[in-house]
Order: C-alpha cells, then structure tokens, then sequence
C-alpha cells in the first residue's frame, strides 16, 4: 500500500532507499515489587548502569568525529547536566530504597516528574528539552535492560537504506553517520531540536516529527523522502 506521510523538515534533501527500522526502547516499563534482601543489589544495579551511561556520554566527547557539529560538544555537556540531575541520579535510588521497586520503574516515575518541570515553561525552545530529558533517561534506561548503544544493524551495501526510528539524540546521529544512512526519519522532535541541528550539520536529509512512521513502516519498506517539504512517500 503507498501512503504519504507529513512532517517537519529539518534537514534538506532527496533521499531514495529501503526503511531500517530502529528498536524502540519506551519508557512504559514494568512495574514489581522486591523483597527487603534484593533492595541492596536493585540499587547497586542502577549504580551500575548509571556510570555507564555516564561513561558512554564521556567516550563520545573524547571521541567526538571531526564531521560532528560545532554544537555537538554542548549536546553532549547538556545530556550529562541531565544525567546528574537528582531526579534521575538521586531520587531512583531512593525510591528504590523506599517503595522496594525495581529501577526501571523508579527511573520512569522519576523522569516524568522531571519532565512536568519543562512543561511549565512559557519558553518553546525551553520546553522542547523534554525531548533531551527523555532521550537521556532511554539511554540509561537501555543500560538497565542490557542493550546498551542500540545500535541497529549495518547498513546493506547493495541498496540505500534510511533509518527509520521513534526518536534519535545527537548522540544516536553521530554514531550511525559512519553506516551511512541517505536519511533519517523520526516520530518526534521539532524544528529546533537538538537532533535537527545536528542533522544538518551532517548534511543528511531528516524529517522528524512524522508521529506514526516507526509504526505504519515495515522493515525494507521502499522509501522516498522530501527534506525540503517534509513529506515521505511510502513504497
């Protein structure tokens, strides 16, 4: 069936190839209880996974590709702010200690909290920065889970393939730049999104804000993107 999606157009450019569907990792986790002897070893596992996270934001700045936006650097120190605020670095821990959950849905409750802070700014530009609270809290998240980096699967060399995914952090654009994607396409984001700007500097068409697409696309799905007008036609 051929069908065409609208968006915001964010970085310009015609793109041809076949959807890659990245695995979306949500933050709807599970939520149980555990008893008093396993709340020690809960916590320490988010521990755990926390200076992970931390460490994989610091080896992507030591690391940072000459091809990165000028930006990427304070991307990067932005997501890192995020990751030390209390809310996720503290407040897990002790809700874990307090109401014996597990960390994931310590994590989740405590990034929403986190999230309904940025909603109350006038400022648009302001409260986008939900969108980096919730991309730094997946990527703790996928620590939690055992999958960290996510990375989705090399590109096929016979066809061009577009990357297709429900969200993607500056993070996630500069390291599947090297596999050589024609184009990325999100649910979610905006105009100024951190991840738009990033797109840009790496000269590759991406429309975001599409909604459904990681859900309506399948996997090698026939895809031509319009960066200029934001519009995907599929198949």
């Amino acid at each position: 069936m051929t069908f065409a999606l609208h968006g915001i157009a964010v970085s310009s450019g015609i793109a041809i190839g076949h959807a890659h569907l990245l695995s979306h990792t949500s933050l709807e986790v599970l939520h149980y209880n555990l008893p008093q002897q396993l709340v020690h070893e809960e916590v320490a596992r988010f521990d755990v996974a926390l200076q992970a996270t931390r460490q994989e934001f610091i080896s992507l700045r030591a690391n940072r590709p000459q091809h990165a936006a000028a930006e990427f650097d304070a991307f990067l120190e932005l997501h890192l702010m995020i990751l030390e605020d209390p809310l996720l670095s503290v407040a897990p821990r002790e809700m874990i200690e307090r109401e014996h959950c597990n960390a994931e849905w310590a994590l989740k409750t405590q990034t929403e909290i986190l999230v309904a802070q940025f909603d109350e700014f006038e400022d648009a530009y302001l409260r986008e920065r939900q969108l980096d609270v919730k991309q730094v809290a997946v990527r703790l998240l996928k620590q939690l889970l055992g999958q960290p980096g996510h990375q989705p699967a090399p590109a096929r060399h016979d066809v061009e393939m577009i990357l297709v995914a429900h969200d993607l952090s500056p993070a996630d654009l500069i390291q599947f730049k090297p596999q050589q994607y024609a184009a990325f396409i999100t649910d979610l984001g905006g105009a100024t999104s951190h991840t738009a700007i990033v797109a840009r500097s790496l000269n590759t068409p991406c429309v975001v804000g599409l909604h459904h697409a990681r859900e309506l696309i399948r996997e090698d799905d026939l895809l031509i993107l319009d960066g200029e007008q934001g519009v995907l036609i599929v198949n």
